[in-house]
């Protein structure tokens, strides 16, 4: 659809833009990028026609966009500028009928009832034909940048080009209008190009992604390709992380602060754990990076505060998730800051320990009871109950984790654990064999990340070492702790 080969160019004798290439399909929806000064505008202004290429050529189906006259030009491409500003008091439906100029015939332009037909269509397809009668500057600015974009519909364009749309816009209607914007790729064939400003929108929303820099194509592919941590580095000149969109395929930049947040201090000790007689708490002086599997705050995220609940055997799970938001909430703790189990053990039943390292340590605290105390290779044996867990493990790390050390702290923690059960011969009593584990074990790795780097947890890497140890000590010590309470 649309061709730019070897393209120059910028104002008077000044090439801004220098050897640009790409191409774009019908019903894609193609994003560009780079750092101020890059070119972008200048490029958009030239596919647009508004302004004259020195070299190169711009195809648009196939003939070139000098073949056209502005009124051809704006019946296949409309052009949604930045911020527009309206001096006329102009109605919603007045700026929007102005898109359908491109289409109006002879000296005489006539409002025909197809141009009707089109301009209430987009504007209900835009959201603001219960408004359409107002006059426009009494509008909000996420209001005019739909009416705007409903008068650049109103065109019937075959491309669409943008320049920052969302500029100016609050949360929502970025979302909106973004989301609008590709239903119409995929559902109407509308090929959208667009300058975006925010490169985690653009990896969002956006098919394939063209990066400028110093007027020139770094790199066009798709957002993966393009959204490198390397890459976005060089250009940009600042420091990122790449992570995963949490649900969706797609990738996600965060900025990292110069600003050091604490210094490289043991973080979590014994002093900060509490036993209350109905919960367990550690409330850490700083936020430390988590991967759990608690009632609440499971997943990963950053957190300070962690409960471990004491609940009785018969305790009613079917809403156990509001039902344990609802207790911290009334305890004080903040569902924001706080990770939640639940376990039946009696929580004097724990057992801790902190390991020491020369430049890390770990901190271990596990309650642990086996009443149903499961084999894994037996488990279809067994009913599908939600209970209380019983073997709650908490792994505090002072040091700085990879996401690889993550998952295999918690691999580490499981083989000791299984060790456990295995030299104290705690049977599953459905099967008759060795128990692995209890049906709701749960775990929890948070790190300071700050300190030693701690690249791996493997059973034989200095971390999983601490770990094995520790998780293999004070899971046997909980275990013995319950038993012999509970034979007494």
């Amino acid at each position: 659809m649309l061709r730019v080969q070897q393209l120059s160019g910028g104002y008077s004798n000044y090439a801004i833009l220098k050897d640009v290439s790409f191409e774009v399909e019908r019903g894609e929806l193609f994003g560009i990028l780079g750092p101020n000064g890059s070119g972008k505008t200048t490029l958009l202004k030239m596919i647009s026609g508004i302004l004259p290429n020195q070299q190169g050529i711009i195809d648009i189906n196939g003939r070139s966009l000098s073949d056209y006259s502005p009124k051809q030009l704006a019946q296949i491409v409309a052009v949604l500028p930045q911020h527009s500003s309206q001096s006329f008091s102009y109605t919603v439906k007045e700026t929007v009928s102005f898109g359908r100029y491109a289409h109006q015939k002879g000296w005489f332009q006539s409002w025909s009832v197809e141009d009707e037909e089109i301009v209430q269509r987009v504007m209900t397809q835009t959201g603001v034909s219960d408004f359409q009668y107002k006059n426009i500057q009494e509008l909000s600015g996420g209001e005019r940048q739909r009416v705007y974009l409903a008068q650049a519909l109103a065109q019937e364009p075959h491309i669409l080009l943008l320049d920052e749309p969302t500029n100016h816009l609050d949360l929502s209607y970025q979302k909106e209008l973004l989301d609008l914007l590709k239903s119409w790729t995929k559902e109407k064939g509308l090929t959208v190009i667009s300058i975006f400003h925010d490169l985690n929108l653009a990896g969002l929303y956006c098919d394939r992604l063209l990066l400028l820099e110093e007027g020139s194509v770094r790199v066009q592919d798709t957002p993966d390709n393009v959204l490198k941590k390397e890459i976005i580095k060089d250009v940009y000149n600042t420091e990122i992380e790449k992570q995963p969109h949490p649900e969706v395929p797609a990738p996600q930049l965060v900025l990292l602060p110069k600003l050091k947040y604490g210094e490289n201090e043991m973080i979590t000790n014994p002093s900060l754990l509490k036993v209350l007689p109905d919960r367990i708490e550690l409330h850490s002086p700083t936020m430390l990076r988590t991967m759990s599997s608690g009632v609440v705050g499971s997943g990963t995220g950053w957190y300070r505060t962690f409960v471990n609940r004491h609940v009785d055997k018969d305790y009613n799970c079917d809403n156990h998730r509001d039902e344990m938001a609802s207790y911290l909430q009334k305890n004080g703790y903040d569902l924001e800051m706080t990770v939640g189990m639940m376990t039946a053990v009696m929580v004097e039943d724990l057992a801790y320990q902190l390991y020491k390292q020369d430049d890390f340590s770990v901190f271990i605290v596990v309650t642990a009871g086996v009443g149903n105390a499961i084999d894994a290779s037996k488990s279809e044996l067994h009913s599908f109950d939600l209970v209380p867990g019983t073997i709650n493990t908490w792994i505090f790390v002072n040091g700085k984790l990879t996401e690889e050390a993550y998952i295999q702290s918690i691999m580490t923690a499981t083989e000791s654990k299984v060790k456990v059960m295995n030299d104290l011969q705690i049977i599953d009593k459905i099967s008759g064999t060795l128990a692995t584990g209890t049906s709701t074990d749960s775990i929890l790795i948070a790190a300071t990340q700050k300190g030693k780097l701690l690249e791996f947890a493997g059973t034989i890497s200095p971390l999983g070492k601490l770990i094995s140890k520790g998780v293999y000590e004070c899971t046997a010590e909980a275990i013995r702790n319950s038993k012999k309470r509970t034979s007494s």
